[in-house]
């Protein structure tokens, strides 16, 4: 599904980013874009699992819109201390924060990312676009990071023909929706997201460009009949070559 790019940032430029973005800006947006239309979200005919996960990854990276570190590198929580059998740990990286080793090794899996690319056995190349852009679109739609109740939390729990569940899907994320941040004006978490959610989706709508159709296939051409009288004398040999295609 293509995207106008020069469409998209005129719209984003003024809502969510107030006016203007940096050139690291662009280039996560870009590459985000670029992993969309490459495929990674397969159900990419809605715009709604675009917008979110621009959304998520606005909230989460501080509108950097590029891969970063957990804060305080996870603290004390269990996934932060060192695996023992590579020595790494565990803490959030990535435009979404992907934690603990099994999730790390499921990007790999799913991803395809083995031997010098394995972000198991080297995780910082979570904070590369390469990795973290299909990372969140995968780990979204299949609901890496956060379940209820056993059931994954992913898009398609918050976004359907059916549903449009802007607020709630933070729960995909993180449980977190209904917090409000010291400096947010007394918005909470999950209406900060729901805000920027919304303006994307504003942006992609005006620069969705409908895919041209495929040409229709030329005809077989058909039978064709070709009648010839041939009128000769008396004692005159006529030979006749008949030619169909490239067949004589």
């Amino acid at each position: 599904m293509p995207i106008d790019r020069d469409v998209f940032f005129s719209k984003v430029r003024q809502k969510p980013f107030a006016g203007s973005l940096t050139q690291q800006q662009v280039d996560g947006l870009n590459a985000i874009l670029d992993a969309w239309e490459d495929g990674w979200e397969p159900s990419n005919s809605d715009l709604r699992y675009l917008a979110n996960p621009l959304a998520q990854s606005a909230h989460e990276t501080g509108m950097k819109m590029w891969p970063i570190e957990e804060y305080g590198k996870g603290g004390n929580a269990s996934y932060a201390k060192p695996d023992p059998t590579t020595g790494k740990a565990y803490y959030g990286r990535g435009l979404i924060q992907l934690t603990w080793a099994d999730n790390y090794k499921k990007a790999d899996s799913r991803m395809g990312w083995k031997n010098n690319t394995s972000c198991y056995w080297a995780p910082e190349l979570q904070l590369t676009l390469e990795y973290a852009s299909p990372t969140m679109f995968v780990g979204m739609n299949e609901g890496w990071f956060r379940s209820s109740g056993g059931t994954p939390n992913n898009l398609a729990k918050y976004f359907s023909g059916t549903k449009n569940d802007v607020f709630e899907a933070r729960e995909i994320i993180n449980g977190d929706k209904n917090t409000v941040p010291s400096w947010s004006n007394g918005v909470s978490i999950g209406n900060l997201i729901k805000g920027y959610h919304e303006a994307f989706m504003a942006a992609l709508t005006a620069a969705y460009v409908e895919p041209s159709p495929e040409p229709e296939p030329e005809p077989e051409p058909g039978e064709q009949v070709v009648s010839v009288i041939i009128s000769a004398p008396p004692g005159v040999r006529i030979d006749v070559q008949v030619i169909n295609g490239d067949e004589t």
